[in-house]
């Protein structure tokens, strides 16, 4: 539980507000560790877009979909990558906390349960009867609940293991449990290089069983952001651009990822980010409506969903949870490569 009082998280903005305008040295906390997503954040890095909008960005990796969340609204990051599902129950059990997403870049969540067909797992009911490892901090896990209901599963039949990140692929690997929770790209590519067999490997992406929520976004500290919007506007600009370009060359991207910890496979870690490109960024809707919004009717139907395993405290709608002020009008246009 976040305990910190909302009166030293707004001491903590402030510190963090007026850093930012004596120096434009910003820190920006990821989800995850280093792998083929995040090559975008250093495309912006190696191809000077944050240094165009006058920002030199330092990315540091995280632990888990939950672990940017406090780090940005303690004030000690002014932007994170987080799952914005996540980041609604955490303002509901901490109201007025000063963090919102403001850029959605996972149109379509990598929310997924990956499990083996040899162990019996190809379809959201095979999982009844079976172990699941789910490592507590866990996005895909936190959506669960609401995966169940909307595929009708009873989790009741279900034995939860909870496991640790490191441990979850490789426990799947050895048959210790049937299926894990986890993001499509990681866990299904994680099993490859341990030798599984890509055909025994079955991916239940949520999102395609009934769940209709968003994925990660951009989030930011509102006190940071109230102070620097134009600072805001051009982080996110810069994303969008380094984006643009790993859609462009994603080996180019991959490269990037294994220039920042050379013991990764860089055609692996390329084709993790083709298939985040390909499943969970660059989607129709985004195609069609450009990337960073979020349709609202959509963001409501998902917090109705949210609200069907998690009971809210306060009255919850989707201007709480994001904002699209920083965004320019018509988003930004993403192609895909030709």
């Amino acid at each position: 539980m976040f305990t910190r009082s909302l009166a030293a998280l707004a001491a903590a903005a402030t510190l963090v507000a007026g850093a930012a305008t004596a120096q434009t040295q910003i820190p920006f906390a990821l989800d995850w560790k280093f792998e083929g997503p995040s090559a975008a954040y250093f495309a912006a890095v190696d191809n000077g877009h944050f240094a165009e909008a006058d920002l030199e960005v330092e990315v540091t990796a995280g632990q888990g979909s939950l672990d940017a969340i406090p780090k940005v609204a303690t004030g000690a990051f002014p932007f994170g990558f987080a799952d914005i599902n996540s980041l609604v129950k955490f303002l509901d059990q901490n109201p007025g906390a000063p963090v919102t997403a403001v850029m959605m870049v996972y149109d379509k969540p990598p929310f997924a349960v990956v499990g083996r067909k040899s162990l019996g797992i190809e379809t959201p009911a095979d999982l009844e009867g079976k172990v699941l490892g789910a490592p507590p901090p866990d996005g895909a896990w936190a959506q669960f609940p609401a995966f169940a209901t909307a595929a009708g599963i009873d989790m009741d039949a279900i034995t939860v293991e909870p496991v640790g990140f490191p441990t979850r692929e490789p426990m799947l690997a050895e048959g210790e449990v049937d299926a894990v929770t986890g993001f499509s790209f990681s866990s299904f590519l994680n099993l490859v290089r341990l030798g599984v067999p890509e055909d025994d490997i079955s991916t239940i992406l949520m999102a395609d069983h009934g769940l209709q929520l968003y994925g990660n976004a951009i989030i930011v500290n509102t006190g940071f952001a109230a102070g620097n919007p134009e600072i805001v506007e051009g982080f996110l600009a810069a994303v969008a651009a380094g984006w643009q370009d790993v859609i462009a060359d994603p080996q180019a991207g991959g490269e990037m990822i294994a220039s920042r910890n050379p013991a990764l496979d860089v055609e692996l870690e390329t084709r993790r980010l083709q298939l985040a490109i390909d499943a969970n960024v660059l989607t129709d809707h985004v195609k069609a409506n450009g990337m960073g919004g979020i349709d609202e009717a959509r963001m409501a139907e998902a917090i109705e969903q949210i609200g069907q395993t998690y009971e809210f405290e306060n009255a919850p709608t989707p201007e709480l949870y994001f904002d699209d002020s920083f965004l320019p009008e018509g988003l930004f246009p993403l192609e895909a490569a030709m």
